[in-house]
């Protein structure tokens, strides 16, 4: 369709003709033209909000982005591959957190469809996300679908994420720069957004109703444990105090839930929970609605304080300080750490590579007992005649950490066994990448192996953005990235973790010609996929802003310096 045919569409439906479009499309151009006053006709670049903006936007969503990330991750390795771009958008339409393919990042920036991307409905026309926003319901908007002539190449679907309380506060969005085939082909992508966005709330609930217990039920026995259509979470006296946007629907949206009593809806009580817990086949698992409805049910109970710990993880220059920046499974796993750090049980660290296993083998060695020497050594190539000379070499009570504990030979380890069991003083720690199964000779693995900690890989984490800051302040002072650098960076699946990434931070600071880190700075991935090393388009970005610094600067959503510094970078003068 041409850019004329498109005008002409939607004067039509103005006007009350019938065109084929779907009514959610028909109403967002409405409401773009009588409530908005936007023009058709007239080509809208993408809206960047500024940095400062995106901090704030951010900021506000801080912990939906934690929670949500991971399920992100996991949706854009499902479509990275057809080239979609998985954006989390809040719920004002602006683009907060992002996953796209480096290798288009210019096109994908220049159709909006990246970090600080602005997409409410009233400043960029008919869009997935300010259409979702307007409508509280999923929606594909497809190419013409779109208002603005600039976004009619596009194809995005969007599903709205609500909070506990059945408040809207995000939008998730799959997006194509451009889809060959007409809008069914986006039917997957519906159902593949619609389903990463019931478990970002599933997981939103969770995680906000730690201490209250929790009822999921689906309208199958199949998936009720891994992945349930909805839940609602019950205070102590069996009131619901939460629930998903599934449970909404199924329990009746038109009438308020939140504050009723489970057994106004459920024919069960607070009581009966226990019997819906794992343990009791999920097929036997039925509950009824009181409109006579069964479903199947999976109670969770609530999480119990525990008594507090002799040093909190968290305390500010403790020995775990500094390990977590609030990533839920780490955060599990430093607690079990301090908890065990105070007596000689062997341990087991378990973690890819580069995840930090000796620095937390040192923070357990620091938070035990005082007065114990540490030493640490290698498996690989270590003989058993230097194995025993070295820990004959501690004089006294010792932590002895052994690093990758499947490359220990045979000779190595019967050694290891001997003076294990000719000397009491000793604390082992030995790490593993998890590749010690079969490898570790059985009645040594018992001696070392009392209890394990496992490390997530850096890609699992949810504190990716608190990792790059510390590491960054920790190698380049005051630096900081751009938000394209972040982006980057936080897509990244680091198969070599957190000294990977170091790595490539320190060739970062080094490469950045000021304090603030940008994407031509950043090294290659390990995997070989180049990062864009320049911004093909900057000219025109330019010449389009009348060589105003300040209004490429919104445009590209970088601050005026960066701007600045590539314009140097690339020798590029202003016209005369």
């Amino acid at each position: 369709m041409g850019d004329t045919d498109h005008v002409r569409e939607i004067e039509r439906v103005l006007s009350g003709s019938e065109t084929g479009r779907d009514s959610v499309v028909a109403e967002s151009w409405r409401r773009c033209v009588d409530s908005y006053g936007l023009d058709p006709a007239r080509r809208e670049s993408a809206h960047i909000v500024t940095d400062a903006q995106l901090r704030h936007h951010r900021e506000q969503s801080e912990r939906l982005i934690a929670t949500a990330r991971s399920g992100l991750q996991a949706l854009f390795r499902q479509v990275a591959g057809q080239r979609y771009v998985v954006m989390l958008a809040d719920a004002k339409g602006v683009c907060v957190d992002y996953f796209g393919d480096p290798q288009f990042e210019d096109d994908l920036r220049a159709a909006g469809l990246y970090l600080g991307s602005d997409w409410s409905e009233d400043l960029a026309g008919t869009c997935a996300v300010g259409s979702c926003i307007v409508a509280g319901h999923a929606v594909t908007i497809h190419q013409s679908d779109h208002f603005g002539l600039a976004h009619t190449p596009l194809s995005c679907t969007a599903a709205p994420i609500y909070d506990s309380t059945g408040a809207l506060t995000a939008v998730l969005d799959i997006s194509l720069l451009r889809s060959p085939g007409p809008k069914p082909s986006q039917n997957l992508a519906m159902s593949l957004v619609q389903a990463a966005a019931r478990r970002v709330e599933m997981a939103n609930l969770m995680a906000t109703t730690r201490r209250d217990w929790v009822l999921r039920f689906s309208t199958s026995p199949d998936f009720l444990e891994v992945d349930p259509d909805a839940a609602v979470a019950l205070d102590g006296g069996g009131r619901i105090v939460g629930l998903t946007r599934g449970a909404s629907e199924a329990l009746g949206a038109d009438r308020p839930v939140i504050g009723e009593r489970l057994d106004t809806v459920f024919d069960l009580s607070l009581d009966d929970l226990p019997d819906l817990m794992r343990g009791r086949p999920t097929e036997e698992r039925l509950v009824h609605l009181r409109d006579g409805r069964r479903m199947f049910g999976h109670a969770i109970a609530p999480n119990t304080p525990r008594a507090p710990v002799r040093r909190s993880a968290a305390r500010p220059g403790g020995a775990f300080a500094g390990l977590s920046g609030g990533d839920p499974a780490l955060d599990l796993t430093l607690e079990r750490a301090e908890r065990l750090a105070g007596g000689g049980i062997p341990l087991l660290i378990t973690g890819e590579t580069g995840t930090g296993k000796e620095r937390l083998a040192r923070a357990i060695h620091v938070a035990g007992p005082p007065g114990r020497s540490f030493v640490p050594l290698r498996a690989a190539g270590l003989s058993a005649r230097r194995l025993a000379e070295t820990i004959a070499a501690a004089e006294g009570p010792a932590t002895v950490f052994l690093r990758g504990i499947a490359d220990l030979s045979d000779e190595a380890q019967a050694a290891l066994l001997a003076v294990l069991d000719s000397r009491d003083d000793l604390r082992t720690i030995v790490s593993s990448r998890g590749d010690h199964a079969g490898r570790v000779r059985a009645d040594l693995l018992y001696r070392l192996a009392a209890a394990t900690l496992a490390l997530p890989a850096l890609r699992l984490r949810r504190d990716v953005d608190w990792l790059i800051d510390r590491l960054a302040r920790r190698i380049g002072g005051e630096v900081r990235l751009s938000p394209a650098a972040r982006a980057e960076l936080a897509g990244r699946d680091w198969p070599g973790n957190i000294r990977e990434l170091q790595g490539a931070l320190a060739t970062a600071v080094a490469l950045s010609e000021g304090p603030v880190i940008d994407l031509p700075d950043l090294p290659a991935p390990a995997t070989g996929t180049p990062v864009a090393p320049h911004e093909p388009d900057l000219e025109t970005v330019l010449e389009a802003c009348g060589w105003n610094m300040a209004r490429a600067a919104r445009r590209l959503g970088v601050n005026r310096s960066t701007i600045m510094r590539r314009v140097r970078r690339a020798g590029l003068v202003p016209p005369c």
